[in-house]
C-alpha cells in the first residue's frame, strides 16, 4: 500500500528533473473563499504526469528497462514516459487514442517516442498497450494503477503542504485516480484535517460511481472536452486509496469546465487543459461549501490543442452570458433593421453577426427573421437589452 516514506523517496528521487510548482493566490475563483492554485501546467511536458512516470522509470531494474517500455495515455502520461524513457536511455512506445489533441501527439514524438494511435478513447488505448507489451515483451508502464506512479504524484501534495500547511480543502482532478491517490495520501498523512475533493467531469465520472457503489466499474462511454480525465474505469489501487483517503467526489459540466478555463486566462494569463480546470470549476460553483477556508485547486495540465482553446473559449463566453445569439420576427419594410439595430446599439451590446432571412421556413411573406449574435457584458447586460426591445414592440 502506498504510504507517506515512498511519496518523500519519489521526492528526491525527482530532485533535479520536476519543477516544484508554484501555488498562486487567487482572488478571483471564489470570492467567498482564500483560493490557491497549485500550477501543474508549468510542469515540466506542461502537466503533472512527469512525478509519476519518471519515478515508475527509475525504479525499473536493468532487465526490464532494457526490454523498452510501452505505456497508454491520452497525452500527458505520454509525455512524461518519453521525457523520462529519454533521460534513461530507454526505448518507448506510447498507445494513444486517435482523438487526442494533436499538440499533445506531437509533444510525445519530439521527446523521442514511437507513437501508435488507437481507435477510441484512453481505455481502447490501454487494450492495445496491453495486446502490444504481450508481443514484443516491454515492460509496461501504468499511468495511474501502480503505487510507484502514485508516490511521483503524491509530490504535489508535499508541496501543498510545505507551502500552506493551514489548507483546509484541496480538489483535486480525478481521470483514473493516480494524482488524487496519491496527493491524498500526502495531505492526510501530514494533515488529517484537511479535506481532500476530488473532481470529475460529468460526462466520465467512472471514480464518483465506483466509490458511491464501493466496488470498482466500468462505464459504457464517456463523454467530454476534459481528454487527460476521460477514463471509463478507474485502478484497483486508486480505488482502494480513494475509499481509505478521499472525503468525496464531485463532478463538473461541460459549461462550467468552458468557464473555468476562461476565468484562467482571462484573470491569470495562464493556460489549463479541461482536465486541469476541473478543480478550478468546483471551487467557482461551490460544489462543497468552502466559505472562508484556505482552498487549493490543482490545476493538473496546460497541453491544451490552441484549435480546441478557441471552441472552449466560445462556449466559456456563452454559459457566461457575454456572447449571446437571439432571432426577430418583424415587417419585411425599409428601415426596420435600422431601428432594430439602433436599439440594441443604444444598450451598449456589440453586434457581431446579423443575419436578414426572408426565406425562413413558416415566415409570411410580410415578414423578415433578423438572427443576430451580440457580445454583452453579462447576463445581466443581455437581458436589459432584451427588455429595451421587447419595450419597442418586438418579439425574442
Amino acid at each position: 500500500m502506498l504510504t507517506l516514506e515512498m511519496i518523500q523517496d519519489a521526492k528526491k528521487t525527482l530532485e533535479g528533473v520536476a519543477r516544484v510548482t508554484p501555488l498562486y493566490e487567487s482572488a478571483f475563483i471564489n470570492p467567498n473563499a482564500n483560493v490557491f492554485i497549485k500550477c501543474e501546467n508549468m510542469q515540466v511536458t506542461g502537466s503533472f504526469k512527469l512525478r509519476g512516470a519518471y519515478v515508475k522509470t527509475a525504479s525499473l531494474t536493468e532487465e526490464e528497462a532494457s526490454k523498452g517500455v510501452i505505456a497508454c495515455s491520452a497525452g500527458n502520461h505520454a509525455q512524461g514516459v518519453a521525457l523520462a524513457a529519454q533521460k534513461k536511455g530507454i526505448k518507448a512506445t506510447i498507445c494513444m487514442p486517435a482523438g487526442a489533441p494533436l499538440a499533445k501527439v506531437e509533444a510525445t514524438k519530439s521527446y523521442g517516442a514511437e507513437v501508435v494511435l488507437v481507435p477510441g478513447v484512453y481505455d481502447d488505448a490501454a487494450a492495445k498497450a496491453v495486446e502490444l507489451q504481450q508481443e514484443k515483451g516491454y515492460t509496461f508502464l501504468h499511468p495511474f494503477n501502480d503505487e510507484y506512479v502514485m508516490a511521483g504524484q503524491g509530490t504535489v501534495g508535499l508541496e501543498i503542504m510545505e507551502k500552506l500547511p493551514e489548507a483546509d480543502v484541496v480538489f483535486v482532478p480525478i481521470g483514473g485516480g493516480g494524482l488524487i491517490s496519491g496527493v491524498a495520501c500526502a495531505i492526510k498523512s501530514i494533515n488529517p484535517n484537511c479535506k481532500v475533493y476530488g473532481v470529475q467531469a460529468a460526462g466520465a465520472p467512472s471514480m464518483k460511481q465506483s466509490i458511491e457503489h464501493k466496488k470498482i466499474e466500468k462505464l459504457a462511454s464517456v463523454s467530454t472536452m476534459a481528454d487527460g480525465i476521460a477514463v471509463k474505469e478507474p485502478g484497483t489501487l486508486t480505488f482502494e486509496a480513494c475509499m481509505k483517503y478521499v472525503d468525496g467526489i464531485v463532478t463538473v459540466t461541460e459549461a462550467e469546465i468552458a468557464s473555468a478555463i476562461l476565468m484562467l486566462l482571462e484573470k491569470h494569463k495562464m493556460v489549463a487543459e479541461g482536465a486541469g480546470a476541473v478543480s478550478v470549476a468546483a471551487a467557482m460553483t461551490n460544489k462543497v461549501d468552502i466559505k472562508g477556508k484556505n482552498v487549493v485547486c490543482v490545476v493538473s495540465g496546460g497541453n491544451v490543442d490552441v484549435n480546441v482553446l478557441d471552441r472552449i473559449i466560445d462556449k466559456g463566453l456563452q454559459e457566461n452570458g457575454r456572447i449571446a445569439e437571439f432571432s426577430v420576427m418583424m415587417a419585411d419594410k425599409p428601415g426596420q433593421l435600422i431601428q432594430l439595430l439602433q436599439i440594441i446599439a443604444q444598450t451598449g451590446a456589440n453586434i457581431l453577426d446579423v443575419n436578414h432571412d426572408r426565406r425562413a421556413k413558416g415566415v409570411a411573406v410580410s415578414n423578415v427573421v433578423v438572427n443576430v449574435t451580440v457580445e454583452t457584458r453579462n447576463k445581466a447586460h443581455y437581458e436589459e437589452m432584451v427588455a429595451a426591445l421587447k419595450a419597442q414592440g418586438y418579439t425574442i
